[in-house]
């Protein structure tokens, strides 16, 4: 979190000083302590007026990439200025953030924002690589000036994580993605973007940087009291020989060599260390298990083991390589490999809006959208991008749509399978996650707005209600699919609290016989048809007159039925409310 100072200029901006002290992490200094605290606010924040703030931090300014970011507000708030270290130190999304506590305008100067182009100077920080400029292809400023200039720029991904991700959802029109460095020539590009942890170098003519992150596990077995820069030579010769950065990673080994010259030694230079013990990492299944080394030490791996475990059970990009009192190998965890993902999307209830940002994000990047046609409606697929694959598994078997993926996976391609409401609930995913399981196919799920969320929300009503029903029920009525005994409807309407009834507007009467055992007959009721979709439609009424309400107005498939006394109730007060309530960390606990 950012230290801040805010510095009113005078009595007219304290009223302004005063709400972004409320808002934000700062503190008040005075314009005459500026000097003595340049170096113990990562931000300035004046209020007043800019000639003012110029002249008083123009003898301390020094670097952007070590001056704190600065920024002015006028006296009362209409305009938020981006001053000094816009990129490097933050003060361009410090002034964002400053302009919607006020209301302000935001003014931002910097030619890459003001063009909506990547700032490259800012990816080490905000992601965490290292930045590696190649001598005699070109320092940062003309990196930068070549890139804000628009000239043809390729762009290779090794990995994939949140920065290749933004960069691929962000990608400028000058700028290319190509597979393959023989790709680079410099008939065709000016400039070259790397994020890899392995070594990349333009041709000549073309200039680069690379960024490196940090996604590869170093294992390291050691000899006792192994000579220290033999060992770190040995190791900066074979990763050069492999083509890997050490800034790529951390150093995993045995805890037992904690205090290994070697492990102090790069612990000293900056590299994050991570230890495990003998009984970790005997439990490790690798290539190359040594019998010596389990007489040693306990286990029969360390290097490869360490690699392997740190990278939750990764790939093995090295196998165990020997050198002169030590042995490496590397690995990589898998979410990082640019290789087949299938992401289990929630769609939410229908409407397009409703679909998550990270959900509409990778719609927008998928090859693949596979998505179920009879549920969810084609318009949320429309941010396709160009080239996608978009199908709808309405008429396609279970095999299928398996086999439709796994031909996209085995190409390395992302693949989006499109569910309705939320994947988890009645979501039929389980079949496709065995087949995902049975073919070690990466996949993940990104949560969806459920239809009984819709519910609630279309309804205006709060489905847990305090000192009434603390508790909602998911559930379906028995059609052809069985319920278990423990779970039939009559035995959960016991609670009477709220139910949401999914799948079953074709048994309504079977539903209402058995919710009548438990709840009285003028418990209130809702019938939702395609909830959030523009022909949607719901019916209110009270539960002995649910079937005649199904039956009256046709409805079938994509209907919730919401039972309980939490629909339209406007009684009980939160404890929230109470004036005598106190959040715990208020308390310090």
């Amino acid at each position: 979190m950012q230290k801040i100072a805010i510095v009113p200029v005078g009595e007219e901006g304290r009223h302004v000083a005063r709400r972004l002290l409320a808002q934000l992490p700062g503190e008040h200094i005075s314009r005459q302590d500026v000097g003595k605290h340049w170096n113990d606010f990562d931000a300035f924040v004046f209020v007043g007026a800019m000639g003012i703030c110029v002249r008083t931090i123009a003898p301390y300014v020094d670097d952007k990439h070590t001056d704190p970011a600065v920024v002015c507000v006028d006296s009362i708030g209409l305009n938020a200025i981006s001053v000094l270290s816009g990129h490097v130190g933050g003060a361009n999304d410090l002034t964002r953030d400053i302009a919607a506590i006020l209301g302000a305008r935001e003014v931002i100067t910097t030619q890459s924002d003001l063009m909506g182009l990547w700032a490259l100077d800012t990816f080490e920080q905000k992601y965490g690589w290292e930045t590696e400029l190649t001598e005699g292809h070109g320092t940062m400023n003309e990196v930068i000036a070549t890139f804000v200039h628009k000239e043809p720029t390729a762009l290779l991904l090794d990995i994939r994580d949140e920065g290749t991700d933004f960069m691929e959802a962000h990608l400028p029109s000058h700028v290319t993605l190509v597979s393959d460095i023989s790709e680079v020539r410099a008939d065709r590009f000016s400039l070259l973007i790397v994020v890899s942890p392995f070594a990349h170098a333009a041709p000549e003519g073309v200039k680069q940087i690379q960024y490196i992150p940090r996604v590869l596990q170093f294992g390291i077995g050691l000899a006792h009291e192994a000579p220290v820069q033999e060992v770190l030579e040995g190791l900066d010769a074979l990763n050069y020989e492999h083509g890997i950065n050490w800034e790529a990673g951390c150093i995993c080994s045995i805890d037992i060599k904690a205090d290994e010259p070697v492990i102090q030694r790069l612990k000293s230079d900056g590299y994050p260390i991570r230890l495990f013990t003998a009984e970790e990492l005997s439990k490790v299944d690798v290539p190359t298990p040594s019998e010596t080394v389990r007489k040693h030490v306990g286990t029969p791996s360390v290097c490869e083991a360490a690699a392997l475990l740190a990278s939750d059970n990764g790939r093995l990009l090295l196998p165990k390589v020997k050198g002169e009192h030590f042995t490496l190998a590397v690995a990589i965890d898998r979410k990082y490999l640019r290789e087949g993902h299938i992401e289990i999307v929630g769609a939410g209830p229908g409407n397009s809006d409703l679909i998550s940002v990270r959900g509409r994000q990778l719609l927008e990047r998928a090859d693949l959208i596979l998505y179920a046609g009879s549920l969810v409606p084609k318009k949320l697929t429309d941010c396709h991008k160009p080239g996608a694959t978009v199908r709808s598994s309405a008429d396609m078997t279970l095999e299928e749509q398996c086999t439709l993926m796994k031909d996209f996976y085995d190409r390395g391609k992302l693949i989006v399978r499109l569910h309705t409401g939320d994947p988890c609930i009645f979501g039929a995913i389980q079949e496709q996650m065995a087949f995902f399981d049975e073919h070690d196919m990466d996949y993940h799920i990104t949560p969806g707005i459920s239809s009984f969320l819709a519910a609630a929300a279309e309804l205006r009503s709060q489905f847990t209600i305090p000192e009434r029903t603390q508790t909602i029920i998911l559930t379906r009525g028995e059609g052809r699919t069985p319920m278990p005994e423990r779970e039939k409807l009559h035995l959960l309407a016991r609670s009477r609290s709220t139910m949401c009834i999914f799948l079953s507007a074709t048994i309504a009467d079977d539903v209402q016989r058995e919710l009548l055992t438990e709840y009285p007959a003028d418990t209130p009721v809702a019938v939702c048809y395609r909830l959030t979709w523009p022909d949607q439609r719901i019916f209110r009424g009270q539960l002995k007159d649910l079937a005649q309400m199904v039956r009256d107005n046709h409805l079938t498939l994509t209907t919730m039925l919401v039972v309980g006394d939490a629909i339209d109730n406007r009684h009980g007060r939160s404890e929230l409310y109470n004036k005598h309530f106190t959040h715990l960390y208020r308390k310090g606990e």
